[in-house]
């Protein structure tokens, strides 16, 4: 049974509230539990005598103890305090915070005295104590028990107990219905310290909800840094504006995304843009232990009560603590599950609008999704917000290069920046050579391979090779003219496919720098998932990303998601097909999709790129031209004629075979030309009796 701060029997704690020993002799006498206190020599409890007022029965010999005279005498202590009723009440302080409370939350005389009882319940040893005496209770029980202490009538007490009453919705009181307890088990109330906040001082109502509700944090970003989502914000903004003006009821937001993305802070800059108070329903305990679903739920109607005069936003974040707690595999509903009716009401009559905050929709009830006026989900933001969100956080300590190559990691959530930055300036003077630069870098990195994530890239992989020219790609079309095409057009579907290391992706590297948009390179292996659905989902998110960055996105073996579907042998393989399908005909921008394997695309998928270009092995000329713009890079000798005869009847080389050996030369020192055709030529040997060959950047 849990227990609350106490006051220990005795005199002191009459003293300290005086209706205590009235309620405990109702119990003892009204309600018949002398039967059980008092023994044929003894009591039961000798200290719960002493503290009535019984105490010279304590001291007697057991001949001289007279249980019926013990019994007339107790029911004149009783008599007496029934006619001293005007000065039993109490403690000051309790009664005065909880007439406070009934003005703001709207509190019958019912609800004051129940909650009055409840408190003190948990703060009187003397209370609980003859209480135990009634054993355990029904729910039932609890109101014909309470009724006779506190002198009420039994109807208005069930009234004030029932689960649609004032003291219930409030969360102020609730009574456990899961099964019988002793009486301050079956009371519960607000949270672990609400008894004694209430009865030690004067408080204002956050006080209260102490370890349940607190203020919101001041905000630290801007609307500026949440222009990925303007066309959702756009809707939002004046929506919770004009609700908190007119006052409507049943205003509800639901967003989601994953950790770090920001969806806290953009209810406190939402709060801060709107000018109103900002309250968050606590997820753990003034002591760190984190709160239940149904805790939170309450905490959260305490909140709607306390806070519906003002002009307020209430934030629940970690939604999943309520709306997915559950268990499929066993069939265990989750908390919301189990109060349907009650959450599907709360939805539509809540009068503080509420930021729902979620990780994740997925195991979302979409009964209840639909509820919601506002739903959208929080991304990470695009490379050039990301840029700024960095340069932000880290206070001009990383240059230009160092921020861009950052920013490149797709997963990088605006919470990592922050953290990594304020850890890193804190100790600035003790980084020595270091540098905060590489701090902050490394702890980025870090956090982001533990959030299973790809570390930071410690090369710039957007750059291209110094040598690089399209007119080195053997291609059945003028590469150049399609640049100058898309970049007038900024729109285009194009599908390049042909032998591996034939440039088709430096291609896309190359063309994304011309156009002079950002290039978001996703490969099979990053949008593949071992989850039904999931693959559509990542498939969306990219095209979806790629339009918020205006960039031009390309994928990868992308014979992965079009197969042909006349061929599907499940379901989910023409899934696949139908979402790529749907996302290239909704994709504004530049979308590039390349492949080895052309045979077995489907059909529908080909008709619906605007252009089909084959990239090929180099031509003897090509072949002749990059190997000797290749030995100028290393710093070798000119090859001959002779030598470039031999590179012109080398077979199947391609651009990506002259970069896997500039890699090699750094740490296998070429000399001359005959050692690059020797290399090359370990390339194309290799390559003949293998079935996937090296791109053009490795």
């Amino acid at each position: 049974m849990a227990r609350g701060r106490r006051i220990p029997f005795g005199q002191s704690s009459l003293e300290a509230a005086p209706v205590v020993g009235l309620w405990a002799m109702r119990v003892l006498v009204k309600l018949g539990m002398h039967r059980d206190f008092i023994n044929d020599n003894s009591f039961s409890n000798d200290e719960l005598a002493q503290a009535i007022g019984l105490g010279d029965w304590v001291d007697c010999t057991r001949q001289e103890f007279d249980r019926k005279k013990v019994l007339t005498e107790m029911r004149k202590i009783h008599k007496d305090m029934e006619a001293d009723l005007g000065e039993r009440a109490v403690p000051t302080i309790l009664r005065e915070n909880v007439a406070r409370l009934s003005k703001l939350v709207g509190l019958s005389a019912t609800d004051c005295r129940i909650l009055e009882f409840a408190v003190m319940i948990r703060n009187e040893s003397l209370l609980d104590e003859a209480c135990d005496r009634l054993g355990t209770l029904s729910s039932n029980k609890v109101a014909y028990a309470l009724s006779v202490i506190l002198n009420l009538p039994e109807k208005d007490v069930r009234s004030a107990l029932s689960a649609t009453s004032i003291l219930a919705m409030s969360g102020l009181v609730a009574v456990d219905r899961s099964g019988i307890s002793y009486m301050q088990g079956k009371l519960d109330l607000l949270s672990r310290h609400f008894a004694d906040l209430i009865a030690s001082s004067e408080v204002e109502p956050i006080g209260l909800l102490r370890d349940t509700v607190h203020r919101g944090s001041p905000a630290n970003l801007t609307m500026d840094d949440y222009r990925h989502i303007d066309d959702s914000l756009r809707i939002l903004r004046p929506y919770l504006k004009k609700s908190l003006k007119t006052g409507r009821k049943g205003v509800n937001v639901y967003i989601h995304g994953a950790p770090g993305t920001g969806k806290s802070e953009l209810a406190r800059t939402l709060a801060a843009e709107l000018e109103c108070e900002l309250f968050e329903v606590a997820s753990e305990d003034a002591d760190g232990d984190p709160v239940n679903g149904e805790k939170r739920l309450r905490a959260y109607r305490a909140a709607q009560s306390f806070f519906g005069q003002r002009q307020a936003l209430l934030v629940f974040d970690e939604v999943e603590d309520v709306f997915n707690d559950g268990d499929g595999i066993f069939g265990r509903k989750s908390t919301a599950q189990t109060r349907k009716a009650w959450i599907n009401r709360m939805l539509e009559e809540n009068v503080v609008p509420t930021i729902w905050l979620s990780n994740s929709v997925r195991g979302m009830d979409r009964a209840f999704i639909r509820r919601f006026d506002v739903v959208f989900e929080l991304t990470v933001p695009p490379k050039k917000q990301r840029e700024r969100i960095i340069q932000s956080a880290c206070s001009g300590t990383l240059d230009a290069q160092l921020v861009s190559r950052i920013a490149e990691s797709e997963d990088l959530a605006p919470a990592v920046v922050t953290r990594a930055a304020l850890v890193a300036r804190s100790i600035a003077d003790e980084l020595g050579t270091i540098g905060v630069g590489n701090a902050i870098e490394r702890l980025i990195s870090n956090t982001l391979q533990a959030q299973g994530h790809s570390p930071l890239s410690k090369a710039d992989c957007c750059r291209l090779p110094d040598i690089y020219d399209p007119s080195f790609i053997h291609a059945d079309v003028n590469l150049s003219d399609v640049a100058t095409g898309l970049k007038e057009a900024m729109s285009g579907r194009l599908c390049l496919y042909g032998p591996p290391g034939t440039g088709k992706t430096a291609y896309a590297r190359w063309l994304a720098g011309q156009m002079g948009v950002p290039l978001v390179v996703k490969r099979a292996s990053d949008l593949m998932s071992m989850y039904v659905g999931e693959n559509e989902k990542n498939i969306a998110a990219a095209f979806n990303q790629a339009e918020q960055d205006g960039a031009l996105l390309l994928i990868d073996e992308v014979d992965s998601f079009l197969q042909d579907r006349r061929g599907a042998k499940a379901n989910w393989e023409a899934s696949l097909v139908n979402e790529m399908l749907t996302q290239m005909e909704s994709f504004s921008g530049v979308f590039i999709a390349s492949t080895n394997l052309m045979s077995g695309l489907d059909q529908a998928a080909l008709r619906r790129f605007d252009l089909k270009v084959k990239f090929d092995f180099l031509q003897p000329g090509q072949a002749c031209e990059l190997f000797t713009r290749q030995s100028a890079q290393l710093a070798i000798e000119s090859p001959s004629t002779g030598l470039l005869s031999k590179v012109s009847r080398l077979k199947n080389l391609t651009p990506g075979d002259f970069a896997a050996v500039a890699r090699q030369s750094k740490f296998r020192r070429i000399h001359s030309s005959e050692d690059l055709l020797s290399a090359l030529e370990a390339e194309c040997g290799i390559k003949e009796g293998s079935k996937s060959g090296i791109g053009f950047l490795g």
